[in-house]
């Protein structure tokens, strides 16, 4: 392998992994923010407990999400400082905005939310939660939109004498079509991803635990945001597919191995492939129309093969290969739309059983709950890498491939070396992640009474204020 290959699996290894928290604390972040205002509102203890119950999962996903996140945008410096340069004038701007805005905001609210109990006033510390999952919400906002800004360049200029990107208009880029469908996209992905934590919890817990009872206000949160939220991602999402369609062609194209012009579009929801370039698919289950319908958002929609697409790159920008992997995008498309489908089944199940009173006694709902866990990170996964990898060869589409953005000065020993030492640290966060979640999602819920406070002796007068 050269360093290109290697610094990509190095950025996507980073990527990945931290993409996993990111959407667990967003959507957990607006969660916890809902059940203290149930608690703000009803003063009872049980659901004080709740809410820091919950609140102690959400800071160990803030946790390890910082320390990933860090690592990730150290590369810019290290492996793709050619990249850097030639984008510093467009992408430092977004950059910039989320370090310096959003994620001040988020980190210095969740500090005041952690140490604020008992000491802030209850309805500022109610803000300061709030305040938190805004925070995470604006810093994912700027993370997206220069994310979408490699997608889609818009409001930029050419400097005539380096050839690099300048930034001429930040509103441009913060109202690019791709960031605002994609933004919309993460952001009830997100929820998703956190009603379902939040479920599965309060379902291991309605079905194990002595305080289960404690955990029904939880699912019922849970089922209340997950079923809008799920119904309205898929939504979104076929709306960004024909967003895409229109500026990345190849993307969809591939993500349906659709190698010649097809009008109207079939969908295919199985395929067996030999290869990267196999265009003669060994089984086939169609769907008439729902490609056309999804790339082109028309019944009898045109969709462009990807030969065509191909032949049309190489003319434009000369030779080269312009077809990302097909076997990547075409099972990424679906593993995300096949998980996304489910958990709004699961959604759908689950509020059926809250309209008919039998949510808690039904066991094998609470058992499908708990394992759902597992769906959205996949789900979430498999949509970044159909993001990321359909771009390719482009690192910033129509201007610089990836090849050449990678560090002159890096060898593809030093690259390998900090491969392996990367993967061993997050095989140990990994570890160290999965013992807290499960050592702290299995504990029960210790109420504070009365006995908590201090011993008065009765002959002394109590002091009200």
């Amino acid at each position: 392998m050269d360093p290109t290959d290697l610094a990509r699996i190095q950025f996507a290894t980073t990527t990945i992994y931290h993409f996993v928290f990111v959407p667990i604390t967003i959507g957990l972040a607006f969660l916890v923010a809902g059940l203290h205002t149930r608690w703000h509102r009803s003063g009872q203890e049980e659901h004080k407990r709740v809410t820091q119950f919950f609140g102690t999962l959400l800071l160990i996903n803030i946790a390890i999400g910082v320390v990933t996140g860090l690592v990730q945008e150290f590369q810019f410096g290290t492996n793709w400082s050619a990249y850097s340069r030639f984008v510093g004038d467009v992408f430092g701007a977004p950059l910039a905005m989320e370090g310096l805005a959003a994620f001040f905001l988020e980190s210095t609210f969740l500090g005041l939310w952690v140490f604020g109990w008992n000491v802030l006033p209850r309805r500022v510390h109610l803000a300061t939660i709030w305040l938190v999952a805004v925070g995470a919400s604006l810093s994912a906002a700027f993370i997206m939109a220069a994310n979408s800004w490699m997608q889609h360049p818009v409001g930029y200029t050419t400097d005539p004498q380096t050839g690099r990107p300048q930034l001429s208009s930040i509103g441009d880029v913060l109202t690019n079509p791709v960031f605002i469908w994609g933004y919309v996209h993460v952001m009830l992905a997100s929820l998703v991803t956190g009603a379902v934590l939040m479920l599965a919890v309060s379902a291991w817990q309605i079905r194990r635990r002595e305080h289960g009872e404690l955990f029904r206000g939880p699912a019922k949160l849970a089922i209340a945001v997950l079923l809008p939220a799920s119904i309205l991602a898929l939504m979104v999402g076929s709306q960004l597919g024909v967003v895409e369609a229109k500026y990345q062609p190849m993307k969809i194209a591939a993500a349906e191995a659709q190698w010649e012009t097809c009008q109207p579009c079939s969908f295919s929801l199985f395929q067996i492939r030999g290869g990267k370039h196999d265009e003669t698919p060994t089984q086939i289950l169609e769907v008439p129309h729902l490609l056309s319908l999804l790339a082109t958002g028309t019944w009898n929609g045109e969709v462009e093969g990807l030969d065509e697409l191909q032949a049309a790159d190489v003319q434009k920008y000369g030779q080269g290969e312009y077809v990302p992997n097909v076997f990547v995008q075409y099972w990424s498309m679906r593993v995300m739309a096949y998980l996304g489908s489910l958990v709004t089944l699961i959604a759908l199940w689950g509020a059926w059983l809250l309209y008919r009173r039998k949510f808690a006694e039904s066991r094998l709902f609470l058992v499908v709950a708990t394992w759902a866990v597992l769906a959205p990170v996949l789900m979430n996964t498999a949509g970044w890498m159909l993001t990321e990898n359909g771009r390719q060869p482009w690192l910033v589409q129509g201007l610089m491939k990836t090849a050449d953005g990678v560090s002159t000065s890096v060898s593809t020993t030093e690259v390998a070396i900090s491969i392996a030492v990367l993967v061993a640290v997050y095989l140990l966060l990994g570890i160290v992640y999965v013992f807290l979640m499960l050592r702290y999602a299995r504990r029960g819920l210790e109420l504070e009474h009365a006995e908590d406070e201090p011993a008065r002796d009765p002959r002394t007068p109590a002091i009200t204020y």
